[in-house]
């Protein structure tokens, strides 16, 4: 048998309507050259990341799907609402089987999302409004339509042909997104090939040093042309078994991906977080390693020589429940803090149910949620929409675009109030989220009370306080239902209260206390009197502070 193998604080309601373009102040002043886990200067650290789906973002060629000239066009958008960074989800040459994640050439734009140049200039244009640009990295598994998997699969003696994993026999692995085997036969050359999600995805051998080689090329090629990181998809699949032992899990039907844990990723890892640390500007590594134990997932991070920061996976899948949230945020700080890993925070994302749509279509669930992801202890990712408090679209079974179900939470975002809010095709390639008109963009500048207002005042309070951005975070006593934590930095010190349960509930807190942020529109800067409202959630500052003092505009990054 043949075996190839890889091995400010203010209130919303008070906040003045702010145009569109308006500049928010200027992120936490990045440090240069430091070590990684330990430095709290490190600008990724202090980062609000806004991931961008390119295809629902903005269309500026008016076919209905969103390009790259529609996202240079809605930059001012993402600064005016104070994230530092903008993570762009692929836009890569692919036949588009998975989205764009099968990739047919890594150093080229699809031309659905425009042209090299187009990615140039929008590289360039977020540069000089102060946002850092992550693109996604793909490293598992190329489009069967790449010419290196073309070539391999051409003939078994083909230079190419251990550039993937081919098998005589296959083994009980299976493929994520309800693609079955993880194997597929190829006639030509008698053959099975490993794919982890779909056939046109064959996954690529990482202990081949060629590629290896190949695939730090592709970090080359876009580093030389400014991106500041690389969020890495499945970055846990890159290693696979060398015994292709058959997997007891996988027999019963789940995806080898959900739990894929070779050791020879690490290696990949280390690898790649050399080359991007041989470049200037503390570039970044954001992993996505999809297994669901907090424990397993911090060993990505290495001894401080592979990812930067992983996602945290849990919360995306939690419903509205104070003893999951509790569970989740206790366990990263217990396991992140002692290896100085630093965390992330997420509720939304391309893959997963948009939070609100979890959370039973609330909207006040929604504006309290937006307050604990963006004053917990780590960095925090916002979808696109979530700052509208977006729910999925609704998608009838003749209109299905995504393989594995997730078109939900990639409907187009709505600029404007009118049809076709903000876009220039009659027709988008998914339909609008509902409340398209009332939760527009337009709509919610101009309404200072608004999901919006409210996340661009989290932001600004957040980038205005070192103990929000790097500071220490311990639960307090408090009811059940409720969930209380303070953050400190210095003399900078925060109380954050957020109450799950649909009644009034009581918290007892030692000090005077001011209410700086409500999630609740009819809330006032106020002295906090102990009682938290249903779904409500409120950032404390002490009554006795100093209010922090305006800042000065970002500047942009050198290029």
């Amino acid at each position: 048998m043949t075996t190839v193998i890889a091995s400010v604080p203010m209130n919303v309601n008070v906040r003045p309507t702010v145009p569109a373009g308006a500049m928010p102040g200027p992120p936490a002043d990045p440090s240069q050259t430091v070590e990684a886990t330990r430095d709290t200067s490190l600008w990724w650290k202090s980062a609000v990341v806004y991931q961008i789906y390119p295809r629902s973002f903005a269309d500026a060629n008016g076919d209905g799907v969103g390009d790259l000239a529609g996202i240079i066009e809605r930059l001012d958008h993402v600064r005016a609402l104070g994230a530092d960074t903008i993570w762009i989800s692929p836009i890569y040459r692919s036949p588009m089987a998975d989205a764009g994640y099968d990739i047919s050439d890594y150093c080229d734009v699809d031309p659905v999302f425009g042209s090299l140049a187009d990615a140039d200039r929008l590289i360039g244009e977020a540069h000089a409004r102060g946002l850092r640009v992550l693109l996604d990295f793909v490293p598992n598994h190329t489009s069967d339509q790449h010419p290196w998997f073309i070539e391999s699969r051409s003939s078994r003696d083909n230079p190419k042909r251990d550039w993937y994993i081919w098998r005589d026999q296959p083994n009980d692995w299976r493929a994520a997104l309800g693609a079955g085997s993880a194997w597929t036969w190829d006639e030509a050359t008698g053959q099975y090939y490993l794919h982890l999600f779909l056939p046109q995805q064959p996954d690529l051998n990482w202990r081949n040093p060629e590629v290896v080689q190949a695939m730090h090329g592709v970090l080359r090629f876009w580093l030389d042309r400014g991106v500041d990181g690389f969020r890495i998809d499945v970055a846990h699949c890159t290693g696979k078994d060398p015994t292709f032992a058959d997997h007891p899990r996988c027999l019963a039907g789940e995806p080898l991906a959900d739990f894929n844990d070779d050791p020879y990723s690490h290696e990949v890892l280390r690898g790649i977080r050399k080359l991007v640390d041989s470049y200037p500007g503390d570039r970044v590594l954001v992993g996505e390693v999809n297994i669901r134990s907090t424990a397993t997932v911090v060993q990505y991070y290495g001894a401080g020589d592979e990812l930067h920061m992983s996602f945290n996976f849990p919360p995306l899948d939690a419903p509205w429940d104070p003893v999951v949230f509790r569970t989740c945020i206790r366990e990263v700080d217990a396991l992140l803090q002692p290896a100085q890993a630093w965390p992330t925070w997420v509720l939304s994302n391309h893959d997963n149910e948009r939070h609100r749509t979890r959370y039973g279509g609330s909207m006040r669930r929604a504006r309290a949620a937006a307050v604990m992801l963006l004053t917990l202890r780590g960095t925090p990712f916002i979808f696109q929409g979530e700052e509208l408090g977006l729910e999925d679209v609704v998608v009838e079974p003749g209109q299905r675009v995504d393989p594995g179900g997730r078109d939900g939470p990639r409907g187009p975002i709505p600029w404007d109030f009118a049809p076709p809010h903000g876009w220039r095709a009659a027709r988008t390639w998914l339909p609008f989220p509902p409340e398209a008109a009332a939760l527009s963009v337009q709509t919610q500048w101009s309404q200072p009370s608004s999901m919006l207002h409210l996340y661009r005042t989290l932001i600004e309070t957040r980038r205005a306080s070192p103990a929000l951005r790097l500071g220490s975070w311990e639960e307090l006593p408090s009811p059940p239902e409720v969930l209380a934590y303070c953050r400190r930095h210095g003399d900078d010190e925060r109380v954050v209260c957020i109450n799950f349960a649909e009644r009034p509930l009581p918290i007892d807190l030692e000090g005077d206390w001011r209410v700086a942020i409500d999630s609740l529109p009819e809330g006032l800067d106020r002295r906090f009197d102990g009682m938290l409202q249903p779904e409500q959630a409120v950032l404390l500052e002490p009554l006795h502070r100093p209010r922090p003092q305006p800042q000065q505009q970002r500047q942009p990054l050198q290029p």
